[in-house]
């Protein structure tokens, strides 16, 4: 089982949270301007990098607050985790 540490709570079970995808993702700033071949671009295509990745966690079964984590994609260990109002590391 994997040990998150969430920025609020600190080290807990995996169980306890859900992933939200890529961190740092920019709401598009003229959504009605977007065709449908750009929604579909905003919404499903994400990066896919073997390494340290930035991605978004939901900790559901503690403080149910949002933050970022940095985690390696070839070994799923945890490299950091930091508050949403916090700069990237």
């Amino acid at each position: 089982m994997l040990l998150i540490r969430c920025p609020w709570c600190g080290p807990r079970d995996e169980i306890e949270f859900r992933y939200g995808g890529q961190a740092h993702i920019a709401y598009p700033a003229d959504p009605d301007a977007l065709s449908d071949a750009d929604w579909a671009d905003f919404l499903f295509m994400r990066d896919n990098p073997r390494g340290p990745f930035r991605e978004r966690w939901y900790h559901v079964h503690g403080c149910r607050r949002w933050f970022n984590a940095v985690r390696d994609t070839s070994t799923h260990r945890f490299v950091a985790t930091y508050r949403i109002d916090e700069e990237p590391v």
